[in-house]
Parts: C-alpha cells; sequence; structure tokens
C-alpha cells in the first residue's frame, strides 16, 4: 500500500471544533431543541441536506452555497453519531474508520495488489464486492439491500437493475412502452368504479414502469422529474405573469384563459424569446 497522505491540521481542527459543538448542543445544559431529537426525527432533514447538496451542484455548481450546503450534510452525519455515542453504541471516529476500511476493501486496484482497473471494470466489481458484504451480513436474494428509505423512483430503478443482472428484464425500451400502454389501459378501467386502493395500485404500477422506461434510456428518473417540475414551475410562473400583464391572476381567469396562455409560453420557449 502506497503512503497514505498527512492529515489536514486545519481539517482536523475544524471538524474537533463540530464535534465539540454537537455535544455542546446534546449537554443537559444545551439547546432544548436538540436535546429531545431522536434518529427518527433527524432523519428527515438528513435527506433534506441531501438533496440540498444535489441543488447546489445542479446550478452551476454554486460553490458559495455547495460549501454551506456541505457542511449542513456533514452536521448531520455528526448529529446521529454523537447520539448513537450517547447510546453507547459508535462515534464518529467509528463512522470514519468504518467507511476508510470499506473504501480500502473495494479499492484493492489502490490500495493492495490488484491489477489496475479502468472505470467499467471497477463497477463490476464495486458490485461483486457489494453483494459479498450483503452476504456476510446475512442478506440473501437479488434485491436484498436496496434501501427502503431511497425516493420511490430511484428505489424503483434500483430494484430492477437488480433484476436486470439475472435476466429478469425487457428487451428494450420499446417493450417497457408497450408495457406502460398496458398498465395505463388498466388505470382507465378502475376510473369509473372510483375505488381508491385498486386506483392507488394502478397509478403505483404506472409509476414502477415509467421509472423502469427512464433505467431503459439510462436516465435517471427522479432527475427526469426534477425537471419536468422545474419546467412545469417556469411555465406556470410564466402564465401568471402574462395574465398580471392584463391584470388578472389565476384565479381571475378561466381554464380556457390560462391553457391559452401556457400555450402561448410554451411556444415563447419554443424560439429561443
Amino acid at each position: 500500500m502506497t503512503d497514505q497522505p498527512k492529515p489536514d491540521a486545519a481539517a482536523e481542527a475544524a471538524l474537533g471544533r463540530l464535534l465539540a459543538i454537537m455535544a455542546r448542543l446534546r449537554a443537559p445544559d444545551g439547546c432544548p431543541w436538540d436535546q429531545v431529537q431522536d434518529f427518527s426525527s433527524i432523519a428527515p432533514y438528513t435527506i433534506e441536506e441531501a438533496y440540498e447538496v444535489a441543488d447546489a451542484i445542479r446550478h452551476g455548481p454554486d460553490f458559495s452555497a455547495l460549501q454551506d450546503e456541505l457542511g449542513d450534510l456533514l452536521f448531520q452525519v455528526v448529529y446521529h453519531a454523537q447520539m448513537a455515542s450517547e447510546l453507547g453504541r459508535f462515534g464518529f471516529a467509528d463512522v470514519a474508520e468504518t467507511i476508510s476500511e470499506k473504501m480500502i476493501r473495494r479499492h484493492p486496484h489502490v490500495f493492495g495488489e490488484a491489477a489496475a482497473r479502468d472505470a467499467a471494470t471497477q463497477t463490476a466489481a464495486w458490485e461483486v464486492q457489494k453483494a459479498a458484504e450483503r452476504a456476510a451480513r446475512a442478506e440473501s436474494g437479488t434485491l436484498a439491500g436496496v434501501p427502503s428509505g431511497l425516493p420511490a423512483l430511484t428505489r424503483a430503478a434500483k430494484l430492477t437493475r437488480r433484476a436486470a443482472r439475472v435476466g429478469f428484464d425487457w428487451p428494450d425500451a420499446a417493450a417497457v412502452l408497450d408495457k406502460l400502454e398496458e398498465e395505463a389501459a388498466e388505470l382507465r378501467a378502475e376510473l369509473p368504479g372510483a375505488d381508491p386502493a385498486r386506483l392507488a395500485d394502478e397509478v403505483g404500477d404506472l409509476l414502477f414502469v415509467l421509472a423502469n422506461l427512464a433505467r431503459k434510456l439510462d436516465l435517471d428518473p427522479e432527475e427526469c422529474l426534477r425537471g419536468a417540475n422545474a419546467k412545469f414551475e417556469r411555465r406556470f410562473q410564466g402564465v401568471e405573469a402574462r395574465l398580471a400583464q392584463r391584470g388578472l391572476s389565476p384565479a381571475d381567469a378561466s381554464l380556457e384563459a390560462m391553457e391559452a396562455e401556457w400555450q402561448a409560453v410554451k411556444t415563447e420557449e419554443k424560439q429561443g424569446l
């Protein structure tokens, strides 16, 4: 193994300060809000901060915002480690040591004697290593270890990617589109009965197939939906602006008027106006 870089003294000092701040917040004379939190109550913030990091990257990246958001995300790791330490389970050092050992184990071509790998070979080797780690944790089955806390579209893509590795997959995107039409027809057939449970089941099937379609096209379904959300937001704000020029709000306008403005906004976008 090659010599490792020397620790950054400034980074060590900054991290030590952050750990001390976290411990102080959770102390008996610390912050009342922080004192009553637990893993479940903090977990939503952890997810939110991860998304805010991704958002800062999408916008440029905006390095000032990225620095700030990475700090918020790091604080989440420190928060969970502090709560675990209070229970005598593990501390921040254990978290850092665990991920360090995992990265060394998963990169024998860097830290060991394995032959050099290109990106594709490393991806395949990574999956083999992760499968071995799941087996060591007694997690059996092709779909074992796909986190249930992932966004639903992302998890759908990951589940079916796993299944595809053992041959359970559509042959191409066109076949997925055929399945999409089949699921849409099943949903349409349920509309007259309006049974909420049946409708939820069929809408779920439709979304699941859409996640598969994105996967077959080498697209991230979450990114696709985020793009669609941003486009809708941008266009609807354009509709509001056009209505405002006529002294109207959306609440004052008819559906037909709003649709006309929507089409006008779309045309302007396509023309690059």
